[in-house]
């Protein structure tokens, strides 16, 4: 009816997982599982817990609507109408691997919440345990009003306070990295020459378009020719993150006349003005500052140089948030980081390639795939 196995943890230490399962024809109706630090307080727990389930009324009240964490973490996935973000769905699988998924809902207290967090910070930075923290929040406040389980919302109000005073969990860092004249000077000059000799994307339009626009990569490549505006010089950005919901919240965003420069100097060869995956140009980014010893500079930085551009140029910060698309000061301030006023590109020498008609296989009606093969227009 039970058993106890040995377990090893990822700090190398080893935990005792005890089970209990109950067997109706053949199947197994009732499951249970706890993890100790020692095998004899594994067995002790055991014994007592397949007592109480050998009496009449245990089996009933196992099911009363108290699940192991891990598999309402299940339910909230197998349920949530709302996309499960790629990086959400990978926090919630991990978060079943550790010792608190096998905790029934009614069992968890802030004590062990802040353990977990504790836990996490043994392989993850604060600001990555505070995602872990963030997610896992997110279910303890729907699980009681909407399944009735017994998870407290108040233990994990506590547990994040308690973790805040302690430094287990944070906010993720602000940068101030703006890319220098210099960087971008070997940045381009480096993708001009590639895409002389091959039909490689055309990082020098996507690049400076991504500074004047204040666009993050993954919004440039959705940019359809519908979505631009060009007589009131702006473009529809769909899907743009914010701290709500992510899913159809589309934006209308003005754009500086640099950026309007550039994306119509793009062939219309596909719906979208910037045909190209998210992964190309982050790894293309990457690698060509890799190659130049161009030191932790991202491809996410050269937005936080097109918004403290716009400041710089005097711009309001209403203004600037009609670019930006940021609803409140609070989150707009972190993308702004002055260093003079004026502007640092004013005759800057890229403009001309930057603004010049995209010539390549594009031009005879072809785009270039991410993976090297080309598509005919559309």
């Amino acid at each position: 009816m039970g058993t106890v196995h040995p377990r090893k943890r990822k700090d190398g230490t080893t935990s005792y997982q005890a089970q209990v399962f109950i067997r109706r024809s053949g199947e197994i109706v009732h499951r249970e599982v706890r993890t100790f630090d020692r095998k004899q307080a594994a067995a002790a727990w055991l014994e007592v817990r397949e007592n109480e389930l050998s009496t009449p009324a245990g089996l009933a009240l196992a099911h009363h609507k108290d699940p192991v964490l891990s598999d309402i973490i299940d339910r909230y996935v197998d349920e949530s109408l709302k996309a499960i973000r790629k990086t959400k769905g990978q926090v919630l699988k991990s978060i079943k691997s550790f010792e608190l998924a096998d905790l029934h809902a009614s069992k968890i207290t802030s004590e062990d919440l802040v353990a977990f967090a504790r836990e996490l910070n043994k392989t993850r930075t604060p600001q990555t345990a505070g995602n872990y923290i963030s997610h896992l929040a997110a279910i303890f406040t729907i699980a009681r009003p909407a399944w009735g389980y017994r998870l407290s919302d108040q233990a994990m109000k506590d547990a994040v306070t308690v973790c805040k005073r302690l430094g287990l969990i944070s906010k993720s860092r602000e940068r101030d990295r703006r890319p220098t004249l210099e960087e971008l000077d070997d940045l381009l000059t480096h993708y001009r020459d590639r895409e002389t000799r091959t039909n490689s994307m055309p990082m020098t339009k996507i690049v400076p378009f991504a500074m004047f626009s204040t666009r993050r990569q993954e919004e440039i490549v959705r940019i359809k020719w519908s979505d631009l505006d060009e007589r009131n010089a702006r473009v529809l950005v769909r899907d743009m993150k914010n701290p709500g919901e992510k899913v159809g919240n589309d934006v209308w965003c003005d754009l500086p006349p640099e950026a309007l420069k550039i994306a119509l100097s793009m062939p219309k060869v596909a719906d979208e003005i910037f045909p190209y995956s998210v992964h190309a140009v982050t790894k293309s980014f990457t690698n060509t500052c890799k190659l130049l010893d161009i030191d932790d500079l991202h491809f996410h930085d050269l937005r936080h140089d097109g918004i403290s551009r716009l400041f710089e140029l005097g711009h309001s910060i209403p203004r600037t948030a009609c670019v930006s698309g940021h609803k409140s000061w609070a989150s707009l301030k972190r993308y702004t980081h002055i260093r003079e006023w004026g502007d640092k590109y004013a005759g800057w020498k890229w403009f001309d390639m930057a603004f010049a008609p995209y010539l390549s296989e594009m031009a005879n009606g072809k785009v270039r795939s991410p993976n090297g093969s080309t598509k005919r227009r559309r």
